[in-house]
């Protein structure tokens, strides 16, 4: 029904990275993303906390899908690692990492309720074959609880608003137990009390330990939202506190030069 979100479906859960540990980070080092050798992401590094909530900045054809694609490990990398808690971010905890794509490239059709489309997060370590267990049935209740979602369980996924589309993919990556979450413009399209909703429950997965990373831009949102921001034009123009580099140069060196890349995210 998506083109990806889960790398694994092994029938072993990987040991996941803690998110309690001091240590546990993100770290991307010199990352290259080229695709028919035109570079849509060059040279990127940065370190990034779990316990965050990061916006990721750029005008279109800055190269954000195609880094949260990389992070995800659902594209080449031409150059670079990437690491989750000091390992190798392709090699075992791809179960962790949940990958949540616009809106517009998920097939609403697809004939599945809510409540089995969150089931689908515990794919991974129950694998394709196996009964679902208790512990899977309370992690499904628990992750459509979390986003506000339990009364909406035997809806149809196609009846749903453009609001309850985001929470229900966030159910499933909470369902999977991922702690890596990387949103694709979450926000487009959404009214008001929608957007609020989502920001709120945005911030409670970072303030629970997780580290959130979302494609966005729509600026007036970005105080209030993001702990943290990176602002990519193809390369890393700036990243750190919203509050140090959230600046009127920093926003005028990503949004006021045209991107190297000929790619369209």
């Amino acid at each position: 029904m998506e083109k990806s979100v889960t790398r694994s479906h092994s029938e072993k859960e990987p040991s996941s990275p803690s998110k309690s540990e001091p240590g546990h980070v993100l770290q991307i080092k010199d990352l290259t993303v080229s695709y028919r050798r035109v570079p849509a992401v060059h040279h990127v590094s940065l370190k990034l906390h779990c316990g965050r909530c990061v916006g990721l900045l750029g005008p279109n054809g800055a190269g954000k899908t195609s880094l949260l694609k990389a992070v995800a490990g659902l594209i080449p990398l031409e150059t670079g690692a990437i690491e989750i808690g000091g390992h190798d971010g392709s090699a075992g905890h791809g179960a962790y990492v949940a990958y949540l794509p616009q809106r517009s490239a998920v097939d609403w059709d697809f004939p599945t309720t809510v409540r089995g489309l969150v089931e689908m997060g515990r794919y991974p370590a129950l694998g394709w074959w196996k009964p679902f267990r208790e512990k899977d049935r309370i992690a499904v209740d628990e992750a459509l609880r979390a986003m506000k979602l339990s009364e909406l369980g035997d809806r149809q996924i196609s009846a749903l608003s453009g609001g309850q589309q985001q929470r229900v993919f966030l159910a499933r990556s909470l369902a999977q137990n991922a702690h890596v979450f990387l949103l694709d413009e979450p926000f487009a399209g959404l009214d008001k009390p929608s957007q609020d909703l989502l920001a709120e429950i945005l911030r409670d997965l970072a303030h629970a330990g997780n580290l959130v990373i979302v494609s966005h831009h729509d600026l007036r949102m970005v105080p209030d939202l993001f702990d943290e921001v990176i602002f990519l034009n193809g390369e890393l123009v700036a990243c750190g506190p919203t509050a140090v580099v959230f600046n009127d140069e920093n926003r005028a060196r990503t949004f006021g030069t045209e991107t190297f890349s000929g790619q369209p995210a």
